[in-house]
C-alpha cells in the first residue's frame, strides 16, 4: 500500500463517518444533536491527527510498520466513535 492510498483511505473513512453523523441528525428527530456535534468534532480532530502523522513519519522506525500502525489507529478510533454515535442515538 502506498502513501497516496493511505491518504485516500483516511479521507474516505473519516468523511463517511461524518456523513453518517449528519445523516443521523437529519433523519432522527430524537437524537442528541449536541452530543453528535461533539462526536463530529472528535472525528475532525482524528482526521487532522492522522493526516499529520502520515505527512510526518517517525524517525527510526520502518515505514511499513509505522503506516500500518497509523491505519490500525484509524480503524480503532473510528470504532470508538461509532460506539459513541450509537450511544448518542439510543439514549434519547
Amino acid at each position: 500500500m502506498n502513501l497516496r492510498v493511505i491518504k485516500k483511505d483516511i479521507d474516505f473513512f473519516v468523511s463517511e463517518f461524518i456523513d453518517d453523523c449528519t445523516l443521523c441528525m437529519a433523519l432522527n428527530d430524537e437524537c442528541d444533536e449536541a452530543k453528535i456535534n461533539e462526536i463530529i468534532d472528535e472525528a475532525v480532530d482524528l482526521y487532522n491527527d492522522l493526516k499529520y502523522k502520515v505527512n510526518h513519519p517517525a524517525e527510526g522506525q520502518s515505514k511499513k510498520a509505522y503506516y500500518d500502525a497509523v491505519i490500525k489507529e484509524m480503524f480503532e478510533k473510528l470504532d470508538e466513535l461509532c460506539e459513541k454515535l450509537s450511544g448518542a442515538i439510543s439514549k434519547k
